[in-house]
């Protein structure tokens, strides 16, 4: 099934490893077999995974955008999502991070990448990082 992007004008994007930027218009791209894609505003570089969320997604972005050399990021995923485990008590976030690491195992990256906006996003109202309303649900332990 096609992919259709409805992009910004100088919007930014990563298509198979490659940084690919608008011109002045809007514009449509339309992509018709599998590819690798991640908007600018979905991607992280190294020095804003600086909380424990941001630490699982970014290893799960780099097996999304470099699927080929995916298990040199899964250990690093594994380490992360575990702490992170160990001091949440939500069962609605620990139900998510049950869900990420199933995706994670059957390749399933970007799925599992848009999973982790909601660790994130949990963990930002947590940290008062962001108005109410867009947690997970619950409390963390």
């Amino acid at each position: 099934m096609p992919l259709k992007l409805s992009l910004r004008p100088g919007e930014r994007f990563v298509l198979n490893g490659a940084v690919v930027q608008n011109g002045d218009r809007r514009s449509v791209l339309v992509l018709q077999n599998k590819a690798s894609v991640l908007r600018e505003k979905d991607i992280m570089q190294s020095d804003e995974a600086n909380t424990p969320a941001r630490r699982i997604y970014f290893p799960v972005m780099m097996m999304y955008l470099d699927e080929a050399n995916a298990d040199r990021y899964y250990d690093e995923f594994v380490r992360r999502m575990g702490e992170f485990m160990g001091v949440i008590s939500n069962p609605a976030v620990l139900a998510e991070c049950v869900n990420i690491s199933k995706h994670c195992m059957s390749r399933e990256y970007y799925k599992a990448l848009m999973l982790c906006r909601r660790l994130i996003e949990y963990e930002d109202e947590r940290l008062g990082n962001v108005p109410s309303g867009l947690s997970a649900g619950g409390d963390a332990g």
